[in-house]
């Protein structure tokens, strides 16, 4: 919210008037009531709820909508010069075929330095293969051959570098349903890669791909320092000062103003990270806001997934899981799953089975985790796909279906003696405990889990273990033992 306000304040008179009056002509009242109280008012979010008549959620969703309102308001502002020069660069043949040679060259110099301003490698290409064939008997011809040519092969290098960063993002998924090495190597080599495509050019655009994806890989694959940390190594929290201070000096560049949110993600993690829970708390909101964005559009820049799993351990760490399943309502309207990213669509269906088992909807909880199941083939992950069986284990002995869960429990066990016990112990511990829940025997059943649970609770795991989300308190004990 904080942020939303800062922006909301910086708005120029002109600005701010023209959201507030579409507002008003979209009759969207209470967004207009919003934004002008944040802008001349200083009320607490409580008191606008109040004078709103509005609960939570519906306030919730109130400051999404205008915060989106004002993004697509100030992307109008910026698209609209750009538009305008790219107009400009799509009636170059005119300019060549209609005005004097003079004339021709100086407009096509004059479009070169704009273009050079906004970073458009491709239509900069144009502009040098028009200033070629006009020059083409004067000693410039030479000059402009070569920024031609340069800048061709910039412009591939871009395109490679977006591929590479769109093919780590997909590896990393397997990473983490996998935790296996040769997977980890792979993401090292791909970053090994980018690095050796952003050194070909001083190129602050490179610098921000290769950022997007180092970040990234010291936060979730190689979170030991020590490994990469030498006196070449500038600090994430430089990267994050240099790439905000080239996002300021290309405050119109399009993508720029997009992938501002993959540095707001990066920096949350950044903070969770290393725990500095207070400073990451400046990102939460923000990021959370526009997590169906976020997962709708950015799998090719990030891991947006990876937010859902932050968010579950956030809430885990306040208490305040219970809460999830009413956000989840608003926060995802608008977000349509793609079952085709099988990572990142078992980490969002996981998510809302989890939320909807701490609201103590087992029913809902079980049917989204067997639709999953059968929606997406899950053999090429068969740790995850154990861990996903097992969460519909816990959600049929909570709804007392120990037929089901016999049968589910049974696959889940041979499928360990497969895989082996020591590369998913906790799974192994998890299904202990349920199997004690059922068993026949009723005497001291709280006493055998709460044997187990010390066990469980330092087990760790390489890969998404969602397992160890499940709080391991007496209420779970209680569910299990009393029936």
């Amino acid at each position: 919210m904080a942020k939303l306000k800062n922006i909301i304040k910086q708005l120029s008179e002109k600005d701010f008037k023209a959201i507030h009056d579409s507002l008003i002509e979209s009759n969207a009242e209470k967004s207009a009531y919003l934004l002008k109280a944040l802008r001349e008012r200083s009320l607490s979010d409580r008191k606008i709820m109040a004078e709103l008549e509005v609960n939570t959620n519906a306030f919730y969703t109130l400051r999404s909508r205008l915060n989106l309102k004002i993004e697509e308001y100030l992307m109008q502002q910026l698209e609209s010069p750009r538009t305008d020069v790219l107009r400009k660069v799509a009636n170059i043949n005119e300019i060549v075929f209609t005005k004097k040679r003079t004339i021709a060259i100086a407009t096509l110099k004059k479009l070169e330095k704009e273009l050079i301003d906004y970073d458009l490698a491709n239509e900069l290409t144009v502009i040098y293969k028009s200033l070629k064939k006009l020059q083409v008997n004067s000693p410039d011809y030479f000059q402009y051959s070569q920024l031609y040519n340069r800048h061709v092969a910039y412009m591939l290098a871009l395109d490679k570098a977006e591929d590479l960063l769109a093919d780590y993002f997909k590896k990393f998924g397997s990473y983490l349903f996998t935790g296996d090495e040769l997977e980890k190597l792979g993401l090292t080599l791909l970053l090994k890669e980018m690095t050796n495509v952003s050194n070909l050019y001083e190129s602050h655009r490179l610098y921000v791909y290769h950022s997007a994806m180092h970040v990234f890989h010291r936060l979730f694959v190689e979170p030991d320092e020590s490994q990469l940390q030498d006196k070449d190594t500038e600090s994430i929290e430089d990267t994050f000062e240099k790439v905000q201070k080239i996002f300021e000096s290309y405050s119109l560049d399009s993508i720029y103003y997009h992938l501002n949110l993959v540095f707001e993600f990066l920096k949350l993690e950044y903070y969770n990270h290393y725990k500095v829970y207070r400073q990451a708390e400046k990102y939460f909101e923000e990021v959370n806001d526009a997590a169906g964005n976020l997962l709708t559009n950015y799998p090719t820049y990030t891991f947006p997934a990876q937010f859902l799993i932050s968010k579950f351990e956030r809430h885990l760490r306040l208490n305040t899981e219970t809460e999830l399943y009413a956000e989840n309502e608003n926060l995802f309207a608008d977000y349509e799953p793609d079952a085709s990213d099988v990572p990142g669509h078992v980490i969002f269906v996981t998510y809302k089975a989890l939320s909807a088992y701490y609201a103590d909807k087992y029913d809902e909880a079980a049917k989204l985790i067997n639709g999953l199941l059968n929606e997406v083939s899950l053999k090429k992950y068969p740790v995850t796909q154990l861990e996903i069986k097992s969460l519909l284990a816990l959600q049929y002995v909570l709804i007392r279906d120990y037929e089901l869960f016999n049968q589910l429990a049974s696959s889940i066990q041979r499928q360990i003696r497969l895989i082996g016990k020591d590369a998913c112990e906790n799974i192994q511990l998890f299904i202990k405990i349920l199997k004690i829940s059922v068993s026949e025997a009723k005497r001291e059943k709280a006493k055998k889990i709460h044997a187990v649970i010390p066990k469980l609770k330092v087990a760790t795991a390489s890969y998404f273990a969602p397992t160890l989300y499940i709080r391991l308190d007496e209420k779970l004990v209680n569910n299990l033992t009393e029936y």
